[in-house]
């Protein structure tokens, strides 16, 4: 196992007119469960469906229909908390918490305010350049996600689509630990990778899948360590949530943007008041949603349809003993096993697609050179092109093809770019590509010495001159290669430069 130190990152500091502020950031992630069906009902979940088409009867609130809770669900929400190093708790209840809702048609929400499933964990953040720091999670509870209204269809008349009413969120709450809009972010996509790893959500934040409420709030430096040590909240600045961000780039904006109006009130003299908050992007500010609002202004009490929800360890500990092996496991694996830097395992393992596709291509072969093909040439050119691994047209196999026949010196490192080009637009097996092409390199010493011998016998000149200056050889290597088309083995044609030069 590799010992991986990391430094503390410092805070971000902004400076304001009187004083330099530090930043604290807290987050509540809200996470749809990957699951067909919904928490308390059977109604798909399937993105994309016409308006108002899975939709059970429990979801549309009507008379005398009673919630059956989802057992796969709950198996999502416990494997998230194990995957997050975090406490099950076996015993955990649904509440009510009440607020009208034009997208919600029962007029309340059943979540987990008391009683969540999941207790206190932590995630390991990295930053770059050896700097990481540790994000406790206070909890993860369930709760059930509202509709959508659609204001833009009709100049006087709004819509409902209840599709999304009823599907199973966990919504991942963080201790206020997070010092930065670059954390902030890093922070979500640790989250996002290590749910797709599990499975338990396919983190697509542009289909609403993935959507965070970003707590932020201002202090002197100093304070946040007093707080720290004493754990009383007194010691930060009065906080405001930034709700419903679904967008790595307009979270790290809004935070930007919110501490910089949260400044400017407290050095003219004014108090921030604790509200919810929009961010809007084209303005490049916060304005204000609503007051915000405590426990108590929802009314939140037990559900009464619902009974306690009471699992077994044994069955906790199955999940646990089937979980997947996570990204810090797998980088540092990768590391181990295959000689890669911190950097190139990082890249290798952001997304889950991603490590499977490399692993496949270095089985049996130099870890160092499959992570250089997959990165550079093929991340590089799908990148260029806007897409994906899973939208690969060069499958491991024939990345794997490619990368033998370089080890087997029978194309060089210019002719496998030649042929990896051919294989990503028009497909087909390497060897038979190099074969049928006669893109083999040439390694017969004699047939490259003659063709040496020949340029040398009409450039004495340029012989003297490399003579006296050795690194001219390489005018010779360039016109060897250019009178073989490239097929030479560089190798073998660097060796003869030098034995002709220096004979």
């Amino acid at each position: 196992m590799l010992d991986l130190t990391y430094e503390l990152p410092k805070p971000k500091v902004i400076s304001g007119a009187k004083h330099d502020w530090e930043l604290v950031i807290g987050m509540e992630v809200h996470a749809q469960v990957s699951s067909n069906a919904k928490l308390f009902s059977g109604a798909s979940t399937k993105f994309g469906a016409e308006p108002n088409s899975n939709v059970a009867f429990v979801d549309a609130a009507m008379p005398g229909m009673l919630p059956v809770i989802n057992e796969y669900c709950v198996e999502q929400a416990v494997r998230t908390g194990l995957g997050l190093k975090a406490d099950i708790n076996l015993w955990s209840a649904f509440d009510r918490k009440n607020y009208f809702y034009p997208d919600l048609p029962q007029g309340y929400q059943i979540s987990q305010l008391y009683h969540p499933i999941v207790g206190e964990g932590e995630v390991l953040v990295e930053l770059g350049n050896g700097q990481a720091r540790t994000v406790r999670i206070e909890r993860i509870h369930m709760e059930q996600d509202a509709g959508k209204s659609i204001h833009d269809m009709d100049p006087n008349m709004s819509f409902v689509d209840l599709n999304r009413t009823g599907v199973c969120l966990m919504e991942i709450v963080s201790r206020p630990d997070i010092r930065g809009p670059e954390e902030a972010a890093a922070y979500i996509a640790k989250l996002r990778q290590i749910m797709q790893y599990l499975g338990t959500c396919d983190g697509n934040m542009q289909n609403g899948n993935l959507r965070a409420d970003v707590n932020v709030s201002i202090c002197l430096p100093g304070a946040y360590e007093k707080y720290q040590e004493t754990q009383d909240f007194s010691h930060l600045g009065t906080r405001c949530e930034i709700k419903n961000m679904n967008s790595m780039r307009f979270i790290q904006q809004a935070i930007e943007v919110e501490a910089r109006r949260q400044i400017a009130i407290v050095e003219a003299g004014g108090e921030v008041e604790q509200e919810t908050r929009l961010y809007d992007p084209d303005k490049g500010e916060t304005r204000s949603m609503r007051s915000k609002e405590e426990a108590h202004d929802y009314r939140y009490f037990p559900d009464p349809d619902l009974l306690p929800l009471e699992i077994e360890q044994a069955w906790v500990d199955d999940i646990a003993a089937n979980l997947p092996e996570l990204p810090d496991q797998k980088k540092a694996r990768f590391m181990g096993d295959f000689g890669l830097t911190d950097y190139d395992a990082s890249v290798l393992t952001a997304e889950v697609e991603s490590a499977a596709y490399f692993e496949e291509v270095a089985q049996g072969r130099d870890g160092k050179i499959a992570a250089n093909w997959v990165i550079n040439e093929l991340f590089g050119r799908l990148k260029k092109e806007d897409h994906d691994i899973t939208e690969s047209p060069v499958t491991p196999a024939q990345l794997g093809g490619i990368i033998d026949l370089i080890a087997s010196d029978a194309i060089s490192g210019k002719i496998a770019k030649d042929l990896f080009e051919i294989v990503y637009t028009e497909g087909g097996d390497p060897a038979e590509i190099v074969e049928a092409r006669g893109m083999k390199q040439v390694t017969d010493t004699g047939a490259i010495e003659a063709a040496l011998d020949e340029i040398i016998a009409a450039n004495p000149a340029q012989v003297e001159k490399a003579k006296v200056n050795p690194k001219l050889a390489g005018w010779f290597v360039g016109q060897v290669m250019k009178a073989t088309g490239g097929k030479a083995n560089p190798k073998a044609v660097n060796q003869l430069v030098a034995q002709k030069l220096n004979g």
